[in-house]
């Protein structure tokens, strides 16, 4: 069956939808299962598997191994996690994400004719932060040595056969890598020829990151010598990387290559355990990580179209794309304007934002004939009986209060209308990571989402570790939003946004993607694909789903006109029937096209009834996934 041909299937409603065929098939584990974005990367967790260790050991191998591989990051970027503890039956949070630096602030940004942080090199760098939270994840949760759970990525650092995909990638950057000594020294292995990146096929060495890897093993295996425990030995790890050697060569490095990170900035740095986000949508609990991630805006979109009847209007039918459009727009609005890092003032009105009361009020301002070109952020803080300290600066902006004083309506913040998207503004709105999903018999769940340092990446010293470009994320001014502005010491409001949801107190679905600002978009509509339209993990995965670009692009352009809303613009799957495209342009929709609108999406369903998993892993590219 043809790409188009199975768009087309899906397309039609939930009726019979279960006996569509894929592209591929769902996987089946009874054991375990693991998935991620490269099938060496899968087969490193199946290895943990295999030696025994539990999903929190194969994650964390998984995530080592990606890492090695720049599947779009590196080790010098972040990783953040929600895990399943069948003990507790609890979910936990894993906050990996790397802080600004010392002398981050907007005036040094701005003095450099900056309107946000750069998008490449050493300025564009956060602290580090998927070392620790591996380690952390390990040390806590996991049952393996660091030495067990990183042989897998030593041997890939090595020497491994390089994929097309990342070695055309590289190939593609190799102007902006020959900008950094340390990274044109790693990446491109045939210097001076027409082509200057490996070869597919070719084996591609790490030697100075297997160093430093290895490096993290002898301070684990020392400590280990000298009794410690075993999470003991692994935190030894830890402090080698943040507070020995390898952080005065990873400092070094970045600070001759113009960069800010300083040896107090990563020895104070440190990964975070945090009480995760959660609504419950008809009977399921849906867990997102808190608002320093978007990962809210899923929760927030799920309140306001559970006011719906969705199943009725039938998938992906005109009236069901206009109203989870609507949706996602009201959503990322009140994202770009209120969520920031929890740690620093002000107090973000989580509380309000994720309210039922506000999420029906805010479904009220969706008119079922057209789009809202207007969509601008509510105002929550009613909802938690409190006065929006941020009225002056909503004007200042150009919002002004409608008469309910709940609610804020731009006057200047979009852009006109255009004919199309254009490809820049696709790449900074799609901006890739990757994604690890892991289970076990005994009930442990991992959902990760990590990134940064992805190519081209600029190289900290002789460590191997590409740098985070994280600090592209924050904003410059309040009147952006108030809570995102940079400083010191502060994580950026990110796009990184693992998700699990829980249904009668057992796991049901861990669930993540790859992408920018699409990330919570594609999981919403996965998530109701399955939940609403009664479609499998794999059918969920692969389905035909819309992307809005009428939001605040959080990743990329050197100008603020770069990231403006845009309002209207929606991308379709290409097999959408004309009769939709008719009404949707006449709803006051501006239509783009592509023949891959889902994900990567990769996910776990656990299929109680039959004590088994599945498994669904994307067709967008290289994502993999193994069951036993």
């Amino acid at each position: 069956m043809n790409k188009k041909l199975i768009a087309l299937c899906l397309l039609l409603s939930a009726t019979g939808v279960q006996a569509q065929q894929t592209q591929k098939p769902v996987l089946h584990g009874r054991h375990w299962m693991a998935i991620t974005g490269k099938p060496l990367a899968a087969t490193a967790g199946s290895m943990i598997f295999h030696q025994g260790g539990n999903a929190v050991d194969a994650a964390c191998a998984m995530l080592a191994a990606t890492c090695t591989m720049w599947d779009v990051l590196s080790w010098g970027g972040e990783t953040q996690a929600l895990i399943f503890n069948p003990t507790t039956k609890k979910v936990i949070a894993i906050n990996g994400m790397g802080v600004a630096p010392t002398g981050a602030t907007p005036e040094f940004f701005k003095s450099k004719g900056y309107a946000f942080p750069p998008e490449y090199g050493p300025l564009a760098a956060t602290t580090p932060g998927t070392p620790g939270g591996l380690c952390y994840m390990l040390a806590e949760y996991g049952t393996m040595s660091l030495k067990e759970v990183l042989a897998p990525a030593m041997q890939l650092a090595a020497g491994y056969p390089i994929e097309a995909q990342t070695a055309n990638s590289i190939e593609r950057g190799k102007a902006r890598i020959k900008e950094w000594p340390y990274s044109k020294k790693v990446f491109l292995t045939h210097p001076g020829e027409k082509r200057e990146a490996p070869l597919a096929g070719e084996i591609f060495v790490q030697q100075d990151l297997l160093r430093t890897l290895s490096k993290m093993v002898e301070a684990e295996q020392k400590a280990l010598q000298q009794k410690k425990t075993r999470k003991q030995a692994i935190m030894a790890a830890y402090d080698r990387f943040y507070k020995g050697d390898i952080a005065e060569e990873f400092v070094r490095g970045c600070r001759e290559q113009g960069g800010l990170i300083t040896k107090e900035d990563l020895a104070n740095w440190k990964p975070l355990e945090e009480e995760p986000l959660k609504v419950n949508y008809k009977g399921i609990e849906v867990y997102k990580l808190k608002q320093w991630t978007q990962g809210p805006v899923m929760l927030q979109a799920l309140n306001i179209l559970e006011n719906f009847d969705l199943k009725a209007m039938g998938y992906n039918s005109t009236q069901y794309i206009h109203t989870v459009y609507q949706a996602m727009n009201l959503s990322f609005a009140d994202r770009d304007f209120y969520y920031g890092d929890p740690y620093f003032p002000p107090d973000e009105p989580v509380m309000g934002l994720l309210s039922k009361e506000y999420a029906r009020y805010r479904a009220s301002l969706i008119q079922p004939g057209k789009n809202n070109p207007l969509a601008g952020p509510g105002d929550p803080y009613p909802f938690e009986g409190k006065l929006n300290p941020w009225t002056s600066l909503l004007r200042q902006r150009g919002y002004a209060p409608d008469s309910s004083g709940r609610n804020f309506m731009p006057v200047h913040d979009q852009q006109e209308p255009v004919a199309a998207i254009d490809d820049n503004y696709t790449d900074r709105l799609w901006r890739g990571t990757t994604s690890v999903e892991a289970a076990d018999k005994e009930g442990w769940v991992v959902s990760i989402t990590p990134s940064g340092g992805w190519l081209p990446a600029c190289i900290a010293g002789n460590t191997g570790i590409g740098m985070s470009q994280r600090m592209q994320s924050f904003v410059l001014d309040s009147v952006l939003n108030p809570f995102n502005v940079v400083a010191p010491g502060k994580r950026p409001r990110v796009t990184l946004t693992p998700s699990l949801a829980i249904r009668d107190g057992k796991p049901w679905l861990s669930f993540a993607v790859q992408g920018g600002d699409t990330q919570d978009q594609n999981l919403l509509q996965f998530f109701l694909n399955m939940a609403e339209f009664g479609m499998n993990v794999q059918q969920a995965a692969e389905a035909a789903n819309i992307n809005s670009n009428q939001l605040w692009l959080s990743l990329g352009g050197s100008k603020t006109e770069d990231r403006k809303p845009k309002p209207g613009h929606i991308l379709l799957h290409e097999s959408t029937p004309e009769k939709v495209r008719q009404e949707l342009r006449q709803m006051g929709y501006t239509l783009s096209f592509d023949d891959r609108t889902s994900g990567p999406i990769n996910a776990i369903f656990f299929d109680w009834k039959h004590g088994s998993f599945w498994g669904g892993s994307s067709n967008h590219g290289e994502d993999y996934g193994i069951g036993w």
